[in-house]
């Protein structure tokens, strides 16, 4: 421990009487003279070797300080000063102190390789774990699509414009399953399921575009098919319901209607087309056809107070007498009916028969044939032109329909 306490400090002592005078650069000849010139006075002595000299660089560097040892006198440092122009281009060492494998200390000009090997080892680790971090990062991160709209727009589109939930009988007629009565008979018979379980209560509130709902094993669409509006000159020997199959319905005559619906309406399930009231087989006119139900309560009911207006021709003579009895009305179902108006309609050149004009607004079955009965006159036809305020186009002709829009079905008194 001694020895190599005084070698440290001689090499120390070595070191810090160095000074620089002036820029040269040394080589490994005058280094070792230098370092064995301050080391002889010790005692100990030092096994130095160097690594061999560094290729030259390419562009001169600066010329390096020299290192003169003060104690030695002017003569060897006038010996000692090499020439600038020979050997600037020469490399300026650094020594490196450290002990070898078996004790002794050395100096070399190169870090040790154990600290050269800890570095890499450090700065390898690092980037690893940086790397690992990045790809963990990117593991976990699930980047998610931006939605279409923001929150507060799907909430105002839910509160004013998305249908509210309906009652499972209604869903169903809307969708074209059958008519409200059927599709209450298909539920009672447990044949309808409401998102896996069965359902029994047609009062039940479903909403087709979150619920699934199957019917005899078929999925009901999602979207519930466009309100339809349309005005029909029906004409004779057809009845208003579908139910019928020994005799002509009016739905037969939308058969072109609902075979281009996929067309005009592609992705959406075609609709079940019903009519607004009914007209006797053998009367002709104005009926609406449609498959919205809650338009068809409003207008057939009794609470709406539409008026009807009908045409009917009489075989024989009309009289005053005959107009009184009629506007004087009757009884229909226990129930007093009275025309709002008759009125006997002034003759044509091209139509023999006489004609009234017959206006009704709580629609009964059978009303204006039980009037004109009542009066002892002979009905020969019967047809209805007006609804409301809607009037039956004079171009329309029988069996073709024309599609209503907004103002005819506010004519109607559709309160949307």
């Amino acid at each position: 421990m001694a020895a190599m306490a005084a070698a440290v400090a001689a090499a120390t002592s070595a070191f810090t009487s160095l000074h620089l005078t002036r820029a040269t650069s040394y080589t490994r000849r005058h280094i070792r003279t230098f370092i064995t010139s301050s080391l002889s006075s010790s005692s100990t002595k030092f096994n130095i070797t160097f690594a061999p000299p560094k290729p030259k660089p390419k562009t001169k560097p600066e010329p390096a300080i020299p290192i003169i040892n003060p104690n030695s006198d002017s003569d060897s440092n006038s010996d000692s000063v090499p020439n600038l122009d020979a050997e600037v281009g020469d490399q300026l060492y650094i020594p490196w102190i450290v002990r070898d494998e078996k004790g002794n200390l050395t100096l070399q000009s190169t870090p040790p390789a154990r600290l050269l090997h800890e570095m890499a080892n450090a700065s390898t680790g690092k980037k690893k774990k940086k790397g690992k971090e990045v790809a963990s990062k990117a593991a976990t991160v699930v980047p998610t699509p931006e939605p279409k709209h923001s929150k507060a727009a799907r909430r105002f589109y839910n509160e004013n414009f998305r249908d509210p939930p309906q009652r499972l009988s209604k869903v169903l007629a809307a969708a074209g399953v059958a008519s409200r009565r059927s599709s209450e008979e298909l539920i009672f018979q447990g044949r309808v399921t409401v998102n896996g379980s069965v359902c029994k209560t047609p009062q039940t509130k479903v909403d087709p575009a979150r619920d699934v709902i199957y019917v005899n094993g078929n999925r009901l669409p999602k979207k519930l098919p466009t309100k339809v509006y349309l005005a029909l000159n029906k004409p004779k020997g057809y009845i208003c319901s579908s139910g019928e199959k020994e005799t002509k319905s009016v739905m037969s005559l939308f058969d072109d209607f609902i075979k281009s619906w996929d067309k005009r309406h592609p992705g959406q399930p075609k609709p079940r087309l019903f009519t607004v009231g009914r007209l006797d087989v053998a009367t002709t006119g104005l009926i609406i056809v449609t498959n919205d139900g809650e338009f068809t309560h409003q207008i057939s009911h009794p609470s709406s107070n539409l008026s009807k207006e009908y045409i009917a021709t009489i075989d024989g003579e009309v009289h005053k007498r005959h107009l009184i009895a009629i506007s004087e009305g009757t009884i229909i179902d226990g129930v007093h009916c009275t025309p709002d108006n008759v009125e006997l309609l002034p003759g044509q050149p091209d139509l023999s028969r006489p004609r009234l004009r017959i206006v009704v607004h709580e629609g009964r079955n059978h009303e204006v044939r039980e009037l004109v009965k009542i009066a002892g006159l002979q009905l020969r036809a019967l047809k209805r032109i007006r609804i409301g305020g809607f009037r039956l186009p004079a171009d329309l002709a029988l069996g073709k329909h024309v599609e209503l829009n907004q103002a005819n079905l506010k004519a109607l008194g559709w309160k949307s």
